[in-house]
């Protein structure tokens, strides 16, 4: 059975920092990627890696997350710095077999998480 499951959001005042983790069970994927959603808005990109580590990020997020990944332990990270309150969300951790090096659309992947919330507190 195919599984990705999100670990490590919470409640973080603003300017903090947060590591988000998602661990893949059932099968390796050539694609890695972070969405997340605000109430009342639509799903939208964060970031997203390759097999072999090449990223691609959201302007909105640029230089302050970090995305990476461990293949030998089927895992993805996603390192949060300097956190806003604009970055609340339930963050979803997905995975596909995309070649694509800048998979921001989510038709870009076949499987996710239930997802986490992250809550940056003024």
């Amino acid at each position: 059975q195919v599984q990705v499951v999100e670990s490590g959001g919470g409640l973080v005042q603003a300017g903090g920092s947060l590591r988000l983790a998602c661990a893949a069970s059932g099968r390796t994927f050539s694609t890695m990627g972070w969405f997340r959603q605000a109430p009342g808005k639509e799903r939208e990109f964060v970031a997203t890696i390759t097999w072999n580590s090449y990223t691609y990020y959201a302007d909105s997020v640029k230089g302050r997350f970090t995305i990476g990944r461990d293949n030998a332990r089927n895992t993805m990270y996603l390192q949060m710095n300097s956190l806003k309150p604009d970055d609340t969300a339930v963050y979803y951790c997905a995975a596909g077999q995309s070649l694509a090096t800048r998979a921001s659309s989510p038709n870009r992947y076949d499987y996710w998480g239930q997802g986490t919330q992250v809550t940056v507190s003024a």
